[in-house]
């Protein structure tokens, strides 16, 4: 039986409490923000109004003229939403409560996933080589056109669905008389255990690491000269536009992911092996897996909604069944997967839960 010792929570336990005011904070500037595009019909940089990306996404099926202030008002919806969530806790009537916690869940899902698409992946994959490279010139790209307003727009939508998100989460289990640090409450579920977590998530990290691996295979057979999945002719066409130096370069940033994906289920993803200097034998805090891991899932997943439903995607890659564009049809599963083994990680790693004492 777990047992439960009374101590006062520390301040860094706090963070859930903190997670509602930040969410309607940020919903509701970005919502005002919206509501003046409404007003001024200028602004609004998403959809078809970008015109750098904006095929990829989702939202290029939303006509403006509908999309803002349909984002304005659930912008706006929102940040009250979460504002009555972050009242003191009272349980209220049961389908209210579901329709709370469906609406705040749906609104988080489109700011973090649909709005985001593939342009944020491609900005995390390339950014360790635009920020080595900006002092040498390398790679020569106007960097104004890589760091709009579109892709602002797109990781603020990100940080307010996980904002939005968390909120939401702590509100449930607030009302649900749990821990709203952990979750806990007073009977644990056998799959959120260590010892079970530590059984699927082993069959998680394996996923989620070969996926991007079959992926990144392909782009290094291009930039070593081997046309596997395309034409002899695409193959020059990207050597010549230097195309096929940026696949490279997502194809390593996806082969560093897939062997840090496998640490979540290795020693060494808890105590820093004995080559890193300093750091040798350390324990590995659990939010420098957890946090990066976490952006990492929620782009990829946000990356294969657009991608996959883009009808260029399908012609450029014979129908997808081609080796160029096969692995990407596994995306959706690498995204979830990743997921699954990062909560995984949190789960056998979480300890004592600081707030309520329980572990």
């Amino acid at each position: 039986m777990t047992t439960i010792t009374a101590s006062p929570a520390r301040t860094d336990s706090r963070w859930p409490d903190r997670l509602g005011p930040l969410a309607a904070g940020w919903l509701g500037l970005w919502g005002v923000l919206a509501l003046l595009s409404v007003l001024t019909g200028a602004g609004y940089p998403l959809g078809p109004n970008d015109g750098n990306g904006g095929e990829v996404s989702l939202l290029r099926l939303v006509p403006v003229e509908l999309a803002v202030p349909l984002f304005a008002g659930t912008l706006l919806t929102a940040a009250v939403a979460v504002l009555a969530m972050s009242r003191p806790a009272v349980r209220p009537p049961g389908p209210l409560r579901a329709l709370l916690a469906g609406y705040g869940w749906a609104v988080a899902f489109v700011l973090a996933v649909v709005v985001p698409d593939v342009r944020v992946l491609i900005v995390l994959g390339y950014l360790p080589i635009l920020i080595v490279g900006a002092p040498f010139g390398w790679p020569p790209v106007d960097y104004s056109d890589i760091f709009t307003w579109a892709l602002f727009a797109r990781f603020a939508a990100l940080a307010g669905g996980l904002l939005l998100a968390g909120a939401v989460l702590a509100w449930q289990r607030r009302t649900a008389a749990a821990c709203v640090g952990c979750g806990r409450g007073d009977t644990d579920r056998g799959w959120t255990t260590a010892a079970a977590a530590a059984r699927w998530g082993r069959w998680a990290a394996g996923i989620a690491a070969v996926i991007p691996l079959t992926y990144a295979l392909t782009r290094f057979a291009w930039a070593a000269g081997i046309p596997v999945g395309i034409s002899r002719e695409f193959l020059t066409e990207m050597q010549v536009s230097g195309m096929v130096w940026a696949g490279f370069g997502l194809a390593a940033f996806a082969t560093v992911g897939a062997v840090l994906t496998l640490g979540l289920v290795q020693r060494w993803g808890e105590r820093f092996p004995s080559w890193m200097v300093g750091l040798a034998g350390r324990r590995v805090p659990v939010k420098l897996a957890v946090v990066p891991a976490t952006l990492v899932a929620i782009a990829v997943t946000a990356a294969s909604l657009g991608l996959l439903s883009n009808p260029r995607f399908w012609e450029l890659t014979g129908g997808g069944v081609s080796l160029t564009g096969a692995p990407m049809l596994l995306w959706p599963l690498w995204g979830v997967a990743l997921g699954a083994a990062t909560y995984a990680y949190h789960l056998r790693r979480r300890g004592t839960c600081r707030r309520c004492g329980r572990g």
